[in-house]
């Protein structure tokens, strides 16, 4: 099977926003109360070398509060259950082309991981989230040297009330500590990186009708 991932326009029942509607007041970096009114608000994809696992880094914005919140939610569509990532499960879906899928908070998959790593090392390509095999030009990477994960790695997956640390072993064994990747789950414009050796930016769409960029990921 190719790497590139092929987007099929079908259906997902039950949808994607309504797994997530349930799943993300379980959050630790959700804010508000009572039940969101999520709408898609952008986002992109990733390819899977092995063609086997869909990526997704997917924006959705609530609009339940005073305030709308855009979230990053990335996920990843899976053709079976994971052993040992139960409790990264979003949920699941019939596909109406491909059967059973298995959604996961990405930040726990090991597939993931392994593709954020190399993105912001600028060796993979941000793809449209609509179109097959079309990159997504609006995507922006300053890379960095960032270590790949060492095979078989576990990562150690920690939620604050803004974001997502990830961290792994690399593969250079000569590396005393973990290397980190940060999920930034509430996106905002104009947030400095300070030092961050790596960050991706990319634009979402607001309710306002205007089109803000921001953070989603970075190597502090």
């Amino acid at each position: 099977m190719g790497s590139m991932a092929e987007i099929h326009k079908t259906t997902m029942q039950p949808a994607k926003l309504e797994l997530l509607t349930a799943w993300l007041p379980t959050r630790h970096w959700h804010v508000g109360a009572g039940t969101p009114a999520l709408v898609k608000s952008g986002g992109f994809r990733l390819d899977d070398p092995d063609g086997e696992v869909g990526i997704e880094l997917m924006v959705v914005t609530d609009l339940a509060g005073p305030v709308p919140v855009a979230y990053l939610v990335p996920m990843t569509y899976r053709g079976a259950r994971v052993e040992g990532l139960d409790h990264a499960l979003i949920g699941t879906s019939e596909h109406g082309v491909l059967g059973m899928r298995w959604l996961y908070d990405a930040a726990h998959d090991p597939v993931f991981i392994e593709q954020a790593a190399l993105l912001l090392t600028g060796k993979a390509t941000p793809q449209d989230q609509n179109t097959s095999d079309t990159p997504d030009l609006t995507v922006h990477v300053v890379p960095g040297d960032i270590l790949t994960p060492a095979p078989g790695f576990r990562p150690t997956v920690i939620d604050t009330d803004a974001h997502t640390d990830i961290a792994f072993d690399s593969d250079r064994s000569t590396n005393a500590g973990a290397e980190l990747i940060r999920v930034h789950r509430r996106l905002a414009t104009g947030r400095s990186l300070g030092r961050d050796r790596s960050h991706l930016d990319a634009p979402w769409s607001a309710p306002d009708g205007t089109t803000p960029r921001g953070i989603f990921l970075s190597a502090p």
